[in-house]
């Protein structure tokens, strides 16, 4: 992704910066918002619920990045249509009005090109990983996860290891793969474990076989 049109726009506009802090919500699903926000610095979950309430992941968000969805900025009954919660303990935001944004969008060939590959290619990186996870089973949806943050947040050690500097609890893992309840991730970790393929340290995943991880995952 081109990030830099991005930063020129934010240059250009000026944007007022927001600050949230840990588990707050920037957005929350059926409630209207008028303003669209980028994140300037920080980790965002980005999650939908269901109609029964429950709740699934999409994904975390890190980086410079549009974090709302865009509509047609005139539906004062769409709201957003995912939830924004903040996972680290700060997160930064630019806000820019989403009607004001959209203009611009139309009226920049170069910002527009931007906007419609970054939800392209976020589009495609779902499906890939849905793709993924309704192959391979539950041990290869939480295997997914798992190199997902492993590309998010994974700093290799000298021995070859890889530390995922990010904690996840096993329900909030098991939003992310459909698995309803924190015991039954806990039996698939073990597992992972068991084939030496994991390990957990202060609650953190440390991978120690990214190999035999990736084997449990069709790419």
């Amino acid at each position: 992704m081109k990030n830099h049109i991005l930063e020129d726009y934010i240059e250009s506009r000026n944007l007022p910066i927001i600050e949230k802090s840990y588990h707050k919500y920037l957005t929350f699903e059926s409630l209207d918002e008028d303003y669209t926000y980028i994140l300037k610095d920080g980790i965002v979950k980005q999650s939908v619920l269901s109609k029964y309430g429950m709740e699934f992941n999409l994904r975390y968000v890190t980086g410079l990045a549009i974090t709302s969805v865009l509509n047609d900025g005139f539906s004062k009954n769409m709201g957003e249509p995912y939830n924004v919660r903040i996972e680290s303990e700060k997160a930064y935001f630019y806000k820019v009005s989403r009607s004001q944004f959209l203009k611009d969008i139309q009226e920049d060939l170069e910002l527009q090109g931007y906007v419609k590959d970054f939800y392209h290619n976020r589009l495609q990186k779902s499906m890939k990983k849905m793709q993924c996870m309704l192959t391979n089973g539950r041990i290869g949806a939480v295997s997914t996860q798992i190199y997902e943050l492993v590309t998010l947040f994974g700093n290799k050690r000298h021995n070859g290891d890889i530390y995922i500097d990010f904690i996840i609890t096993n329900e909030e893992l098991g939003k992310f793969c459909g698995i309803s309840t924190a015991s039954s991730v806990s039996r698939i970790l073990k597992q992972l474990k068991d084939e030496h393929i994991i390990r957990i340290e202060k609650q953190h995943i440390i991978v120690t076989n990214l190999e035999k991880l990736q084997d449990n995952i069709v790419f």
